[in-house]
């Protein structure tokens, strides 16, 4: 398949699994948060769709306020690592029309990992921002980078998908991405 470049039309952001159980036991969560929040409002200055997994949150908990109050998502709840094995997700996905997405979350290695290889099998052009993303041990977080990026997801940064999404400093959400990202 070949890679499409993420625009406005056509993109739309995947978080995965930022719950109250689970974000404690991040590696660098401060740092996870802090851009993972930022990319969640940049989406939504630029009016782009946000789905958002709970995995079992009955145990698990809630997504986070950090995250919840980022910005309006949809949220899913699923019990299947993939998300893309969940019905509800699929459909919800396939209602946007849209066909690039940007996947972030926890775990990396685990629900993430999963989550991109099945969207990339079912054609989908995935970016992964690196700094969105997180396991508990930083060596798992590495690897499932590199074996997504070798499955074909695109590997960059939060800051960088944003200015992509703008094009030019003359569109009219670039002051406020701009300020969102100093």
């Amino acid at each position: 398949m070949e890679r499409i470049r993420i625009t406005r039309d056509n993109c739309f952001l995947v978080g995965i699994d930022y719950q109250e159980r689970l974000v404690p036991a991040m590696s660098g969560k401060e740092g996870l948060l802090d851009a993972s929040a930022r990319l969640i409002r940049g989406f939504e200055i630029l009016g782009l769709p946000v789905l958002m997994t709970q995995q079992y949150p009955k145990g698990l908990g809630q997504t986070i306020p950090a995250i919840k109050e980022a910005g309006e998502a949809d949220y899913i709840d699923k019990v299947t690592f993939s998300a893309w094995k969940t019905d509800e997700f699929v459909q919800k996905v396939e209602s946007l029309g849209r066909k690039a997405a940007v996947v972030v979350g926890i775990e990396t290695h685990v629900c993430e990992q999963q989550t991109v290889l099945d969207m990339i099998d079912a054609g989908y052009t995935v970016y992964v921002a690196a700094d969105c993303v997180a396991s508990r041990k930083e060596s798992d977080r590495d690897i499932a980078i590199r074996c997504m990026e070798a499955a074909g997801a695109v590997i960059t940064t939060y800051e960088a998908i944003l200015f992509e999404l703008l094009v030019t400093a003359k569109a009219p959400e670039f002051k406020a991405i701009s300020n969102l990202v100093k």
